[in-house]
């Protein structure tokens, strides 16, 4: 992983892109992490896109909750029932 302060992030985005290949590139403001360029394997766009959409995330979270409290059914049952 390699650490760059915004004040001192003076190169290209390209030339950080090159750097993820040793891991995240995180850069911070006053110590603190505010962004990172990582690496992407066997991912699409969509997938990308919906890991970091809030939104999506609360509603994948809501859902594990309710099959946490009121169960769930299996991948099976869920075969019978569609056919």
């Amino acid at each position: 992983m390699r650490i760059v302060d915004k004040a001192e992030a003076t190169g290209t985005l390209a030339e950080y892109a090159l750097q993820v290949g040793g891991g995240p590139v995180v850069v911070t403001s006053g110590g603190r992490p505010i962004a990172a360029l990582v690496p992407i394997e066997n991912a699409d766009l969509e997938t990308v896109a919906l890991s970091t959409d809030r939104r999506f995330l609360d509603l994948i979270e809501r859902s594990r909750a309710h099959v946490q409290a009121e169960g769930g059914i299996s991948s099976e049952e869920m075969r019978r029932r569609l056919g």
